[in-house]
């Protein structure tokens, strides 16, 4: 059977990275976070103290970063490594989270993670997650989707998540978080989030992940079928 490249982009906090390893697994494809390789990044330039406003400056530091994704056996995940250094767990801190968009909105940073990111698709069978995915990266994917989510609930599903990590956490400093994000995202000069004008809206405020993952994998059966 033919494979297929599928993309899925849309804010922070709408569960596009579940939803992209849940059809990954189904479909056995390969899932590709994209935005861990732009944590990783942004975790370098913090660890380095890389001015991000001194082109030179970025442009030297991504000489100096190797990314890949190695399989996690205990998790079954694959994992972020830096430089063959494990930071799936510190780029997920809401230190990388309030500088990431500032990162990734660099040109030189885009042009760096696209360029594997490509790489990667080569063979196709990926399902692969982001900004950009859609419009930038893979422009010709056989599926697009972009996913949505009322801000309520992106508040609610990250603040469920940092919780865990750090009690003193608010609901306040995450909306202002995402809200920080979503317009660093959606007005950057070089490769803003949009959304594709061929990619199909899931809307998951009120989906369980069982019921958007079914529908996801309606949409991806179809395109596989006639690719």
């Amino acid at each position: 059977m033919k494979k297929i490249i599928i993309t899925l982009d849309g804010y922070s906090s709408c569960g596009k990275s579940t939803l992209a390893k849940q059809m990954a697994a189904h479909l056995n494809y390969v899932f590709i976070d994209s935005g861990a390789m732009y944590r990783a990044i942004t975790l370098y330039f913090i660890r380095h103290r890389i001015d991000v406003t001194n082109s030179d400056a970025v442009i030297e530091a991504l000489t100096h970063i190797h990314l890949v994704f190695k399989l996690n056996e205990q998790t079954g995940r694959a994992d972020m490594y830096l430089n063959n250094e494990n930071v799936e767990e510190e780029i997920r801190g809401l230190e990388v989270s309030n500088n990431v968009s500032q990162v990734a909105a660099l040109e030189p940073v885009r042009i760096f993670s696209v360029a594997q990111q490509q790489l990667m698709g080569t063979q196709k069978g990926i399902v692969m997650d982001g900004r950009d995915i859609g419009t930038a990266v893979f422009p010709g994917a056989e599926l697009k989707i972009f996913v949505t989510a009322s801000p309520e609930v992106r508040v609610e599903r990250r603040y469920q998540e940092l919780v865990a990590k750090d009690p003193a956490i608010t609901k306040a400093e995450i909306q202002a978080n995402l809200e920080m994000r979503d317009h660093i995202d959606s007005t950057r000069e070089f490769s803003p989030l949009k959304q594709a004008h061929d990619a199909l809206v899931l809307d998951n405020s009120n989906l369980t992940r069982d019921e958007q993952l079914d529908l996801a994998l309606s949409w991806a059966q179809e395109r596989i079928a006639n690719a």
